[in-house]
Formats: structure tokens, sequence, C-alpha cells
């Protein structure tokens, strides 16, 4: 996913050249660094700071530039929540919604792995789906990340993104569309709907497929728009295959399972069981024991399948 943003930056910057990027000593990780090699006026690495990176992206982005600010989730929003909320989200020129800067982040989730709790940032898409203002995206490959940051860059205003740290396989195909505040039909269903984001969503996929087996008809979904969230598409689910199971990198609070849950209870309410992190800490695990750190915490596709069978029975 990294490589991807870098590439996907580095493309927007020779198209337009109010595009700026700017990170916190994690340049090399995120690879924005690369920008920097092609566009050195338009970069800057402000060092460990991150409530300075959000700041002068707000103040570059007031200067009529396109900021992109970089660093790992738990930097951003974790260390700088009151400059994000009242340098970029609060400002609001000439009637527009807060100023136009894109905070995108790695490292997102428990499958940071060996960095341990300290740097598991499960609690973010919580916290930037509060701000008003902010837009907030969750990739699941590199096509999403493609699409997501050249959408980005074409719509004014505050973003978050938050990719993965780890390698993703492909889900979506190159030709499909992305819109902000629009849900994809990933696989379609009657028996249940798994509403997912990130790289749970190739393990929505992989649940799915194994209920098929059984005979049970799931729809997948990638929610990767958090914020708009697409009522839409989940009331069409849950009219049409009565329960959905949410399953994210995330606090089972505040996150995708919580969207889901307000949405729907909002237009036609129906059983729905969330899967992620159960309001806990994450711990540390050497990168081939991530898979075992994800299982303690029940986001697997084999818990998955498990939950969409039992939340089947409590169908209305």
């Amino acid at each position: 996913m990294r490589s991807e943003y870098s590439r996907s930056l580095i493309q927007l910057g020779q198209d337009n050249p109010n595009i700026v990027v700017l990170g916190a000593d994690t340049t090399d990780s995120l690879k924005t660094s690369y920008f920097g090699r092609e566009f050195p006026d338009r970069f800057f690495n402000v060092g460990i700071a991150e409530a300075n990176l959000v700041t002068i992206s707000a103040g570059l982005a007031a200067s009529g530039k396109i900021s992109f600010a970089s660093t790992y989730a738990i930097f951003l929003p974790g260390r700088a929540v009151d400059q994000i909320r009242n340098n970029i989200a609060y400002p609001s020129p000439s009637g527009k919604k807060g100023l136009d800067v894109k905070l995108v982040v790695s490292h997102g989730g428990l499958s940071v792995g060996p960095d341990g709790g300290s740097h598991q940032q499960v609690e973010d898409i919580a916290i930037m789906r509060a701000i008003p203002n902010f837009r907030v995206f969750i990739p699941a490959d590199t096509v999403a990340v493609s699409k997501l940051t050249r959408l980005m860059a074409n719509k004014y205003g505050p973003f978050y993104m938050r990719m993965a740290r780890s390698k993703t396989p492909l889900v979506h195909f190159e030709s499909q569309e992305f819109n902000m505040g629009k849900g994809i039909t990933v696989r379609d269903g009657i028996d249940c709907t798994i509403a997912a984001c990130g790289i749970t969503v190739r393990m929505a996929l992989e649940a799915a497929e194994s209920l098929q087996q059984d005979g049970i008809s799931c729809r997948v979904l990638d929610m990767f728009s958090i914020k708009p969230i697409d009522d839409e598409i989940l009331e069409k689910a849950a009219r049409e295959t009565g329960c959905i199971v949410t399953t994210e990198e995330h606090n089972i609070f505040g996150g995708l399972g919580s969207a889901v849950a307000e949405s729907v209870s909002e237009s036609y309410p129906v059983p729905i069981k969330r899967i992620g992190v159960q309001d806990t800490f994450g711990e540390s695990a050497r990168d081939n024991e991530i898979p075992l750190l994800l299982e303690k915490h029940g986001i697997t596709s084999i818990n998955i399948a498990k939950q969409v069978k039992e939340l089947r029975n409590k169908k209305l």
C-alpha cells in the first residue's frame, strides 16, 4: 500500500504543481521520500513533530496548496488531535468546510505486529469520524489506495486514509470505481451480509467462500468509505439478507461496526454482530505471529464464518 501511495503521489505531483507532501521522520518507511526526490521544493520532512506536521500542512493549505501529510497511524491522530481539529477541520474559508489537507497514515491496526500495543492504533477511526468535516477511508488493497489517493486530491477538504503495514492481496480489479460515500458489493448473497474494510475484506471473501460450501449465501461489502458511510447499500443489505456481520482491524467501539449499526438502526434494524478488537489494547507479535494475534482477537475468516452461522439464527 505504501509503495502504491508513493507512486500515486508522484503521478499527481506531475499533474498538479499545487500538491505538497509532508512527513514526520517516517518518510522512508511511508515511501513519500520518493516524492521529495522528484519535487524537492514541494516536500517537507518536519522530523519527530507531529503537531508541527499538522499545523504546517494546514498553513500550506491555507495558502492554496493541497497538502498530503503522512506518518504512522499511532502518531496521526494519536499525538495531534487538537491540531487536527482546530487547525484543519475547524477553519472554513470562503464558506468551505475545513482546509484542503489529506492525512494519510500507515501501520494501522494490530498488524503492525512487533511494534507492540503502544503502536497498534485501534482507536483512530473512532477519533477521526467524530471530527466534523473529515472524511474517512480505509482501503482494502493497492487498487483502492491508488484510486482513493487520486479521489482525495481532486476533492476539496480534509480526508483521513488509513493503510495497513503488511502486504495485501488484490481484492479489486483496476476497472473498479471508487466514489466517496459509496460502498462496493464485492460478492452478492442472500442469507447474510458481511461488511468489512481494510485487510478484513479479503477475510470476508474467504469466509463467504467457505460458507458457500455449507449452502449459505453471503453478501460481502467493502465499506472503504467509513465517513460518509453508504446508508443506501446498508439498508438494501439489511432488507435483503436480514442480518449483518461487521469486521475490522479496530476497536468495535466507534469504528466500522458502530457506523454500520448507527446507520441500519435508523433505516431497517436487523441483528448485527461486530467483529474487531474487543475494547482492549494489542500486544507485540513478530511478523510470523501476526496471524496468531489477529486470531486471538477473532479477526479471521474462520471466526467471521462462525459468527455468520450464529447470527442467522437471530434473524427476525
